[in-house]
């Protein structure tokens, strides 16, 4: 005991070595990104104060290198964009626009609001369309003394005939109207009068039974900061109406319907009713962080009653069974039937509904649903089809889900398939329901699906369990470990080599992880970028440990 307390602890092999390599390239990678979007920000704040184009006649652009010059597809002109310049000590990034004339051999500064951060390396090409337009992808920006890096994967336009910058987003919010003609088939952009909706997707947009159009809703994003989003879930209402002065005119009105309207969501689903009703059905509420996204999901139902301007909850009455045993159990003891049997005026008790979901990889999801009784339904439809309406009754309903496909006919209104989350899952549903609009009772399961029996490919399966062996490892008492490995023979092979192998690793760390990332590409996580580093360097020390043997022998 006394003499192996006195040595030194052993190193605790390849996947220690690999752990704290991780651990610090994560830290640093981090910690390099953070610096370089606060410098990005800076200079675009420092470009935000540009408030109107400005065109300056001025002396040859300064020296630079990794810029792009295109030329312009219409005027005898070269445009020159971006680059960056090292004198030594310090890198400078560029973001300038200069224009070159051909003919009188001069040049132009152009300053114009909004321009895309400083970058290098980026590609750019020009294009005749809208009297030309210069597009900008990607590059990189380098910090001042020249050690980081960060890559973009933006796009941009630069539309030259008005010299306004645009950036094309991997998302564009539109709010635009357009009509379709059914007898000429030629679309018409209409320009309605009054403040109408905001940039958005995923809104209700219906005909009413007076001839407008609603808007309920939807979803749009902003950026925050670098690469950085934040999502808007709405919940106004406008209409579209005809307006006085003649065919074609169209003006907006934002308006406030009563009763009880659906809780925020986008991704629901709109059906119209035969009495011109609008039906809203499930969708998601994401509480968005800046790391992380979780989407709370609804099988709720509501109305729109466009005549009333109204909103109602729907809900149902209850399989007919049951009804008849109150009936019997009125007649038999009307003494003592409760207050709810013989139809009572007190208000029935909010119904709470769970239900769990077992993903493939043992990831349970708790989905809670409160129905709140209103009493409110849709008025009366012509009669639902028999055969439709004799489907396999299980007193299920559907789950709570977004996106799913909505459609009615001869007042039974269908639920098709949609998508729900569990934990890093995406479920996609393949279910179909159907609900008579007209008796309210009780959905009708008429394809089932376990959600369970759903593949789900994980991006790399073996990069998983890796991790979560490493984590496993990580989380074990850090003084057993000890204990174990100081007990370890020093003289074993594997332990030897795992030692040989960790010192390697830690020598050439900085070698490796260049060279993985020239193979993988700058846009892959660090994570990746270390596995595969780790299994290059493996591979190498496996063949060098074989040539070894081999000359030996």
């Amino acid at each position: 005991m006394g003499k192996k307390g006195k040595k030194e602890k052993k190193g605790r092999g390849a996947e220690k070595t690999a752990a704290k390599m991780e651990k610090k390239v994560s830290k640093r990678s981090r910690k390099e990104e953070e610096d370089l979007e606060a410098l990005i920000a800076h200079f675009q704040t420092l470009d935000a104060k540009k408030t109107q184009v400005t065109e300056t006649p001025c002396p040859p652009p300064s020296p630079r290198l990794n810029a792009s010059l295109s030329a312009h597809p219409e005027k005898d002109e070269l445009i020159l964009f971006g680059g960056e310049y090292f004198n030594g000590q310090k890198t400078f990034m560029y973001n300038e626009l200069y224009i070159y004339s051909i003919r009188k051999d001069t040049w132009t500064k152009v300053d114009i609001p909004g321009p895309p951060p400083r970058r290098c390396a980026h590609q750019a090409v020009v294009v005749p369309q809208g009297g030309g337009q210069l597009w900008v992808f990607g590059g990189e920006f380098a910090s001042p003394d020249g050690e980081q890096f960060y890559h973009y994967k933006d796009l941009w336009v630069l539309h030259l005939a008005t010299k306004t910058w645009e950036q094309i987003r991997d998302y564009i919010y539109y709010s635009d109207v357009y009509t379709f003609s059914l007898d000429t088939f030629q679309w018409s952009k209409l320009s309605p009068s009054g403040p109408g909706p905001t940039p958005r997707s995923g809104c209700l947009m219906a005909v009413t039974p007076q001839g407008s159009i609603a808007i309920y809703g939807g979803y749009s994003k902003q950026r925050v900061k670098k690469d950085v989003d934040k999502g808007t879930q709405h919940s106004d209402m406008f209409l579209l109406k005809p307006a006085e002065g003649g065919e074609g005119k169209w003006a907006w009105t934002r308006i406030n319907p009563s009763g009880v309207k659906p809780t925020a969501r986008s991704g629901f689903s709109v059906a119209v009713a035969p009495n011109h009703q609008i039906l809203v059905f499930g969708g998601v509420c994401d509480e968005e962080e800046e790391e992380s996204l979780e989407g709370s999901f609804f099988s709720d139902l509501y109305i729109y009653d466009a005549a009333k301007s109204r909103w109602f909850a729907a809900q149902l009455k209850g399989p007919k069974s049951e009804k008849k045993k109150r009936r019997r159990g009125k007649a038999e003891d009307p003494e003592g039937a409760t207050e709810q049997e013989t139809g009572g005026s007190s208000a029935p008790e909010p119904l709470e509904v769970i239900k769990e979901v077992v993903s493939e990889d043992g990831t349970v999801v708790t989905i809670k649903q409160v129905l709140t009784p209103s009493g409110l339904g849709v008025q009366p439809s012509p009669k639902a089809d028999d055969s439709a309406s004799e489907a396999s009754s299980t007193g299920q309903e559907p789950c709570p889900r977004s996106n799913a496909m909505l459609a009615v006919k001869h007042g039974l209104l269908y639920v098709y398939g949609g998508m729900f989350e569990a934990g890093d899952r995406q479920v996609t549903l393949s279910d179909l329901y159907c609900l008579d609009l007209h008796k309210m009772e009780e959905w009708k399961t008429l394809v089932e699906m376990d959600p369970k029996s759903q593949e789900w490919l994980e991006e790399s399966d073996s990069e998983e369990d890796s991790s979560s062996d490493e984590e496993s490892a990580d989380g074990e008492d850090e003084d057993q470990e000890d204990s174990a490995e100081e007990g370890a023979d020093p003289q074993h092979p594997e332990v030897a080599r795992g030692e040989q192998f960790e010192e390697y690793l830690s020598r050439t760390e900085q070698h490796w992880l260049k060279l993985a990332r020239s193979h993988v590409g700058p846009e892959a996580k660090e994570k990746k970028v270390l596995k595969v580093a780790q299994a290059m360097a493996k591979s190498c020390f496996d063949d060098a440990v074989q040539d070894i043997a081999q000359a030996r022998h």
